[in-house]
């Protein structure tokens, strides 16, 4: 299965989501990540974080990105995120860690693991559906 996570900048909840997802996963599916107004690089707090991010630039999201997932998981990125036909789609409603203490942002990863590994979980079981937050969109 291919996973979009989405958030606005690319810089924060998306790229720990794809990272995290990407180590849970174990190599059985994909991420990608992107944003609706990427920021120029990963915000510094979540760097200190997960040192893994230093480097990534963040990715305009595009309609492409969107053709190639099974499953979006968008956050916090409302309207500018695309709805296609046919995709399935969850919304997870999280902090912006951008500007936080090193605590908010730990707080903040953790979430998303536990989001994050039970995504991940679902996808092992045969014939379990992914739960979501926002209805597929129509065909």
């Amino acid at each position: 299965m291919n996973v979009l996570f989405v958030c606005v900048r690319n810089a924060g909840r998306s790229q720990m989501a794809e990272a995290l997802f990407t180590r849970a996963a174990e190599g059985r599916h994909e991420a990608r990540s992107a944003g609706s107004d990427p920021a120029e690089q990963v915000h510094p707090e979540v760097v200190e974080v997960m040192p893994e991010l230093a480097g990534r630039i963040p990715h305009r999201l595009d309609t492409a990105d969107v053709e190639w997932a099974d499953l979006v998981v968008t956050m916090g990125c409302g309207d500018a995120c695309p709805v296609l036909p046919g995709k399935r789609y969850l919304d997870w409603e999280l902090e912006d860690p951008a500007g936080r203490p090193a605590e908010e942002v730990r707080a903040i990863r953790d979430e998303i693991e536990r989001r994050v590994n039970a995504l991940v979980s679902n996808m092992k079981r045969p014939g379990k559906e992914v739960d979501s937050d926002r209805e597929e969109a129509p065909a």
